[in-house]
């Protein structure tokens, strides 16, 4: 199975994965104090408790959207949003990755006044984000650490 997008992949290691985050948490600490935290699920999750612990932010919540298959990037389902009460421009939105943009734009439109980082950046996504730490290509997979060890271009 191979995938025309992929030509290319990027392992990420959990130390490697730290240590971004952790670069990521230094640069937003600078910028404001956050009082929430929203992170994109899934692949947000892991990202987004290591910056709640590193900027010291205890409400954290999710919005959970569907749409990425290990082939293809689908339609996108919001399975989940959290209350807007309290979102503001101190609001935190964490993912691990903007690939496309796709669920970055549906992020963007239900929490238009937060900041939105993450820890890495393709640069079709790249404008939908306010901060990122690590751009790859476009055409590369990213294999993170809770992921298994395959990609679309075997």
């Amino acid at each position: 199975m191979s995938d025309e997008r992929y030509v290319k992949t990027y392992s990420v290691s959990w130390d490697q994965l730290q240590r971004e985050c952790r670069q990521l948490a230094a640069e937003l600490s600078r910028l404001r104090r956050w009082n929430r935290l929203i992170a994109v699920a899934r692949g947000g999750l892991v990202p987004a408790a290591l910056m709640a612990q590193e900027l010291q932010i205890k409400l954290v919540d999710t919005v959970c959207i569907s749409c990425y298959t290990l082939k293809s990037q689908g339609d996108l389902t919001v399975l989940k949003r959290p209350d807007l009460e309290g979102v503001d421009e101190n609001c935190l939105i964490i993912d691990d990755l903007v690939d496309t943009g796709k669920t970055a734009q549906v992020v963007r439109e239900m929490f238009p006044q937060a900041y939105f980082a993450t820890v890495y950046a393709k640069p079709e996504g790249r404008p939908l984000v306010d901060k990122f730490v690590t751009e790859v290509s476009q055409n590369t997979w990213i294999i993170f650490p809770w992921e298994p060890s395959h990609s679309p271009i075997l």
